[in-house]
């Protein structure tokens, strides 16, 4: 197939060269044409998959979409406002799109600007994960062996999960919609903990390990908060794994109590680092669109998140901004979504 990948930071380089290990033509789009700059025609991969990759730089939309049999937007979530109403401006109507993270509904927010078309794969999380080394290099540190899909409509997902595998070879089991999708994620949750915990860490451009210090404090604060996203998930007849589940999904460390598998995560993985800058994504994304995402959906049917309220207040406090603005979500009634809004569109 051919793949239209739009978003040029890390992931979406290390999806093209994923997908071309297995065959297929990727062409990459960056927003602003810094991730593709100093990009030639070859993009080297090392770590769990190494090689030189053929891939093909498209500097316009239109230009990404040609000739397109899928196409794969993978950017941070704060940068799918301004986003969104340009690919759905752009994309053809019959070309499916896979969101990775499909962050905040984002599935939704992209299919009440496109109109009816071809479905939309709400992933759970990236195929990959990795750092971008060079222009045209990438470091590819996992391939996941299976992530959660879901779909908009939702009944489209396991189409969607069988042109996910067909495209980088993981298994997708299909959640029933965008919703649950969004509630895998755990990255809000152990992000916002760790950014709480290491305020003055991360003030003072000091360096530390992240897996380190998710101490039994910071992981009593962790498994409070899933405790209340699992709460308002099962509001929707979701089940999100827990905390634990994803460390050992993610990781492969045995289950148990939390601050034992996260040390046991630092002795095999080695020093992970945390954020140096108050700008982290830690903290201006993942609280958005993930625990004010949470807050906004439980406000709009009754669920208390008193641990998440709380943390969200104080990481406002701490960082001296507000946090819960999430363009994402506005003119989506979110009181409609038990009554399918998230599953039907």
């Amino acid at each position: 197939m051919r793949l239209a990948i739009l978003g040029a930071g890390a992931i979406g380089p290390a999806c093209a060269a994923l997908a071309a290990s297995r065959g297929h033509a990727a062409a990459l789009w960056s927003p602003s044409g810094a991730g593709t700059s100093g990009l030639g025609g070859i993009l080297h991969a090392e770590g769990v998959l190494e090689g030189a990759f053929p891939v093909t730089v498209a500097t316009t939309l239109a230009d990404a979409f040609a000739g397109a049999d899928a196409a794969l937007l993978t950017v941070p979530a704060y940068a799918l406002p301004g986003l969104l109403p340009r690919i759905a401006a752009a994309i053809p109507k019959t070309l499916p799109l896979l969101i990775a993270p499909a962050a905040s509904l984002a599935p939704l927010a992209f299919a009440r600007l496109r109109g009816p078309g071809a479905p939309v794969g709400a992933m759970a999380t990236t195929p990959v994960t990795g750092r971008r080394t060079a222009p045209d290099r990438v470091r590819i540190a996992a391939i996941r062996a299976q992530a959660e899909m879901g779909a908009l409509p939702g009944a489209a997902a396991p189409q969607m999960a069988a042109l996910a595998e067909a495209l980088f070879g993981n298994r997708w089991p299909t959640v029933p919609d965008a919703l649950a999708a969004a509630f895998i994620n755990t990255n809000p949750i152990a992000h916002a903990a760790l950014a709480l915990g290491n305020v003055t860490r991360i003030e003072k451009q000091e360096s530390w390990g992240q897996y380190g210090l998710m101490t039994p404090a910071i992981c009593r604060l962790m498994e409070a908060l899933g405790a209340e996203r699992d709460a308002l998930a099962g509001r929707f007849g979701h089940r999100p794994p827990s905390i634990a589940e994803a460390l050992h999904r993610t990781n492969g460390v045995p289950l148990g109590p939390l601050h034992e598998m996260t040390a046991a995560i630092e002795r095999g993985r080695g020093f992970i680092a945390g954020p140096t800058d108050m700008a982290t994504r830690y903290v201006t994304e993942d609280v958005p669109f993930g625990l004010a995402f949470y807050l906004a959906i439980a406000a709009a049917i009754g669920q208390p998140m008193p641990v998440t309220e709380s943390t969200v207040a104080v990481l406002e406090t701490l960082w001296g901004q507000g946090l819960r603005g999430n363009p994402l979500l506005e003119g989506l009634d979110l009181a409609d979504l038990p009554a399918g809004l998230a599953r039907s569109g």
